[in-house]
């Protein structure tokens, strides 16, 4: 890398932690709004940040290795991600926003009780802590390879980085880097798609030196199997992670919370075509890579065919990805701390400028969690069985049975918190004791069985049960009163505010993506998308500061965000 590409990033970082300290002030004046974002936030931030925040640099790490090693396959894992998003959309995304509930947290406490509440907000912690140090070691991998720093070095600085802008901005500081972030990585990818085509002789030639069976969908580790067991999965994970919940709570509407996953599906049904051309592309030019060299491929493809700068453009994409999930996880942490474990079992009354502080800190605290847990993810087996085995094992678990209660009246607290930690421990027994205790080991596709088929297995079962028990434990349905919060001056307000922060920030990126494949060697396509990511940012601006020249009382009727 070239000094040019350490000052894209730096630049980059230092964007990213603006973003942030701009929704500093806005954030502090009441819970909702650092909580919540206002509560009526634009369905399509939403989507975009739900999808880059899901999109992070352990996608080109975990399946760019995967990409490399056995082609389509990858694309055939992260298309299931698109249709677990049409099915959120279609069944669950409008039932989170029906609840009236702003999180899970607040939704399992309101219908199930405290205890419930409550051990749902530990477990979600402590999965948190994990599953975002994952992808922190991810791109503090990339970053590694790219330069000459450690990976201790690289996983610390970017935790830090992180912890600025999320400590600061809230919610919408959250929303606001996810869009951006959304920008330059796609930016980032479609820039080097063209660059390594030609390297290989253009797509004809790339078709022919593929190796034996690279285009098949499945092979015998990523079977049929794995497919389907892997895409019940992601319909849990995308409609329960509670960071997620959030993107379908904090909008206006029903309508708006399905919206939220349509944007979701409709960009993972385009993105796995995009994002896994690149590391199948270098497999043909560099056939040698094994083991946990292949989770480096995509970093080195654009070592190989990157002119100094727009390296660094790419590097910052990545590092984008994996901000936008990790911030978002964080996030989420520091409302379950605050709200549900500091205010509702320690400080009942805390005002709510209290609440922020704790909230602030615990973001602080939670985070250095993450960077600690990050460096010590090569003692564990390397990134892709910690994402996979993580993901198995815990998610079926803590989210099935949540997402379940949305549709049935029979569970209750005691069967949530059963359900979960059976499921849980027979999960654990088997990944940890089974090969010593019992001489088995899960494939990958049985893992996944039953970290995701157990706990469905149980909740059918008790429904049963609760049947003929004649159990009935009433939904939560929020009052149209409740949900009407779109037409609230302030959330209009705060709304308008964020745009326009989002676009200037667009426009600035934008303008440097240009300049940097003007000055480059082959900047053509760089030159390209810059010009036009500046041009759609400019009518944004414009079509807002218009709106703000409209009056005040006129505001709630134009609002169609």
């Amino acid at each position: 890398m070239s000094n040019l590409d350490f000052v894209v990033m730096s630049v980059f970082a230092i964007l990213m932690v603006v973003i942030g300290l701009v929704f500093t002030v806005q954030s502090s004046k009441s819970s909702k709004s650092f909580f919540e974002a206002g509560g009526a936030t634009p369905w399509w931030i939403n989507g975009l940040s739900l999808f880059i925040s899901y999109f992070s640099a352990a996608t080109f790490v975990v399946w760019g290795s995967i990409a490399y090693r056995y082609g389509l396959v990858a694309n055939a894992i992260q298309f299931t991600m698109c249709l677990s998003g049409l099915v959120t959309a279609l069944f669950i995304a409008a039932r989170w926003k029906k609840t009236g509930a702003t999180t899970a947290a607040e939704y399992l406490g309101k219908r199930f009780g405290r205890t419930a509440k409550q051990y749902y907000s530990y477990m979600i912690l402590l999965y948190s802590l994990v599953s975002t140090a994952a992808v922190l070691y991810a791109v503090g991998k990339i970053v590694y390879v790219a330069t000459p720093f450690s990976l201790e070095a690289c996983i610390i600085v970017i935790g830090i980085t992180i912890i600025i802008y999320t400590t600061g901005g809230g919610l919408w500081g959250v929303l606001a880097t996810d869009v951006v972030q959304f920008v330059i990585l796609s930016a980032a990818v479609i820039i080097i798609i063209p660059l390594s085509l030609a390297e290989v002789g253009g797509m004809s030639s790339f078709l022919e030196k593929a190796p034996p069976r690279f285009f098949e969908p499945v092979n015998s580790e990523y079977s049929i199997g794995f497919m389907i067991s892997f895409f019940v999965y992601q319909v849990v994970y995308i409609a329960g992670n509670w960071s997620y919940v959030q993107r379908y709570t904090s909008v206006s509407s029903t309508r708006n919370a399905k919206k939220v996953a349509y944007l979701f599906a409709g960009l993972y049904l385009i993105a796995p075509i995009i994002w896994m051309l690149p590391p199948m592309i270098y497999r043909v030019i560099n056939p040698g890579l094994d083991g946990a060299s292949a989770e480096g491929a995509y970093m080195m493809l654009c070592q190989k065919v990157l002119p100094a700068g727009l390296i660094g453009i790419v590097l910052s994409g990545m590092i984008a990805a994996t901000a936008s999930k990790a911030n978002t996880t964080i996030n989420t942490a520091a409302i379950i701390f605050a709200q549900d474990i500091y205010k509702d079992v320690f400080f009942k009354n805390t005002s709510d400028k209290r609440m922020i502080l704790v909230a602030r800190l615990f973001t602080v605290l939670f985070g250095a969690g993450t960077v600690y847990l990050a460096i010590l993810v090569p003692a564990a087996g390397g990134i892709v069985e910690v994402v996979l085995s993580t993901a198995a094992i815990a998610g079926g678990s803590l989210f099935a049975p949540v997402i379940y209660s949305l549709f049935s009246r029979r569970q209750t607290a005691t069967s949530l918190i059963t359900i979960s930690a059976v499921s849980l421990i027979v999960s654990l027994f088997f990944k940890v004791f089974g090969k010593a205790a019992l001489g088995i080991t899960l494939s990958r596709t049985m893992e996944t069985v039953v970290g995701v088929g157990f706990p469905l297995l149980l909740l059918i079962a008790y429904e049963v049960y609760a049947f003929f028990q004649k159990k009935d434990i009433p939904f939560m349905q929020a009052s149209g009163e409740q949900l009407l919060v779109s037409r609230d001056p302030e959330a209009i307000r705060q709304n308008r505010f964020g745009i326009q922060v989002i676009a200037w920030s667009t426009l600035a990126v934008g303008l440097g993506i240009s300049i940097l494949g003007f000055i480059a060697d082959n900047g053509a396509v760089a030159v390209t998308i810059g010009l036009l990511i500046t041009l759609i940012a400019a009518i944004v601006l414009v079509k807002k500061y218009t709106e703000a020249s409209v009056s005040v009382q006129t505001l709630p009727e134009n609002n169609h965000l």
